[in-house]
């Protein structure tokens, strides 16, 4: 599945609500709505310029709903529905982010720490809605750096 617009990426992020994760037995499962959310404040408060790493933070969640099994799948598809609409950036960094054997560079390590530090972290960290504007600065980026003259 590609998401074609902010509205379908908006309404797939607020189907996460109230979605909780495969338990582990390491840790309680959360709520992927809330943990997205969560995830993007943390990346914002550490990485404020960096709009696409604190998106890739947000979006994680999404494959868990488009693929819900194997957590590396699950980053799969969450990365190929949102390449197209935010871009190669946000789609490498929710790719490689659950594997393990990618060779992993200080975005990615910031990413799987504001993941893990999300899932306990205890503040509010605002609504969906206040990452719309992200979001379509991000989409309206992309459109036109993929656009034919």
């Amino acid at each position: 599945m590609e998401l074609r617009s902010v509205e379908e990426l908006m309404d797939l992020l607020y189907t996460c609500r109230g979605t909780r994760d495969a338990p582990d037995r390491d840790r309680p499962p959360v709520d992927l709505h809330d943990h997205a959310l969560r995830t993007a404040a943390l990346l914002r408060r550490g990485r404020p310029a960096d709009k696409e790493l604190q998106v890739a933070g947000l979006v994680q969640p999404v494959g868990g709903l488009l693929w819900p099994g194997d957590p590396a799948a699950r980053a799969d598809h969450a990365a190929y529905a949102v390449r197209a609409l935010l871009g190669e950036r946000v789609f490498r960094l929710v790719h490689r982010c659950p594997r393990r054997d990618a060779v992993a560079d200080d975005d990615l390590l910031t990413l799987r720490q504001a993941i893990e530090e999300g899932r306990t972290a205890g503040f509010d960290a605002g609504v969906l809605e206040d990452w719309r504007t992200v979001l379509d600065l991000l989409a309206a980026r992309n459109s036109r750096l993929g656009a034919v003259d």
